[in-house]
């Protein structure tokens, strides 16, 4: 037999030999590196991709809404996590949303809601670019600051003149203005107390955000011509409700019964507690047997200076210690005694 006679096994009939395993986990390597490839020219250096053991398991990009060439214009962004399963894409990845800023609680849940119902559709299909585009479209249409203003407490409304930081954290001007001017004048009478030395080494003065602590920067006199909050200007004047005294009823209540507990630190004290300073003497307690002991315990004789107990001598000395003076130091003779 001759080996040119012998004909060479199509590929189909290899494919067919193998197990259906190793054929399905074939297919889904190159689907996801087909993905991850596509992902990678689209968003250049914006998707960030984790491996496990060469297999990538997360994939994580930050998200901004869409506003064209007009980044200054981009209010909220948020991070999304996508791990992926071992058999993605047969089964649905797990999605995290992280870092939302800008965004309540509620439009966190509308996209999560969105994001589980794009899964359920589309199980066995890749869907990583999908995912990306239905959080950048809810970000598109509330590309606005929700919630409160960390500072006043109030709803930014229209109307509100805002500022985003560089770290994504929004304020109203008129708040912002105010905390950077108070910091400042705290940094000041803080560094008033110190000694000139330490002026000297001391960190200077940095804005910071009042949320994360990033350092940024801003001008205050600009800052300051905005106007106030549109929800303080029409707020109704304060008013103690009868919910609110039902409350502070409570509260009184609750405080008056952590006192009675102790449980409250620095209530009813006349002033920082006593120190009591003990040695061993003060511990050997004489706690006699039986009663013939007692009886055969001798009775006590005048003790003198020499046979003073200690109990005796904390009794003889009544005064705080002052220390040695000069004329009673150790080997020193004393003015007028005899040489």
């Amino acid at each position: 037999m001759h080996l040119e006679n012998l004909s060479r096994p199509s590929p189909d009939l290899i494919l067919a030999s193998l197990p259906s395993a190793v054929i399905m986990s074939t297919a889904v390597d190159v689907r996801i590196n087909d993905e991850l490839q596509a992902l990678q020219a689209i968003l250049i250096n914006g998707v960030a991709v984790k491996d496990e053991d060469g297999v990538p398991r997360v994939i994580e990009t930050v998200v901004h809404p869409s506003t064209g060439d007009k980044v200054e214009q981009q209010y909220v962004c948020v991070t999304l996590e996508v791990i992926l399963t071992p058999d993605y894409p047969e089964s649905s990845p797990e999605v995290i949303l992280r870092n939302p800023r800008g965004l309540d609680e509620a439009v966190v849940s509308n996209i999560h809601s969105k994001i589980k119902e794009k899964l359920d559709c589309h199980i066995g299909n890749p869907i990583l670019f999908e995912l990306i585009e239905i959080v950048r479209e809810y970000l598109t249409q509330c590309n606005l600051p929700s919630g409160q203003c960390v500072i006043c407490l109030h709803n930014f409304v229209n109307g509100d003149e805002f500022i985003k930081t560089p770290c994504y954290h929004h304020f109203h001007s008129h708040c912002l203005s105010k905390h950077l001017i108070n910091s400042r004048k705290y940094y000041d009478e803080e560094m008033e107390k110190l000694p000139n030395w330490q002026r000297v080494e001391a960190t200077p003065y940095k804005q910071t955000c009042p949320v994360c602590r990033c350092e940024i920067s801003f001008d205050v006199k600009t800052l300051e011509q905005a106007p106030p909050p549109v929800d303080s200007v029409n707020a109704p004047p304060f008013m103690l409700t009868d919910d609110l005294k039902a409350l502070q009823e409570r509260m009184a209540a609750q405080l008056a019964r952590q006192i009675a507990r102790g449980g409250v630190v620095g209530s009813g004290d006349d002033g920082p507690p006593l120190l009591t300073i003990t040695t061993a003497a003060d511990k050997e307690e004489v706690k006699p047997s039986t009663s013939a002991a007692q009886a055969a315990k001798p009775e006590p004789r005048p003790s003198t200076s020499a046979e003073a107990t200690p109990e005796a001598e904390r009794q003889q000395c009544r005064v705080p210690f002052r220390g040695f003076n000069r004329r009673a130091k150790p080997g020193r003779r004393e003015r007028g005694a005899p040489r």
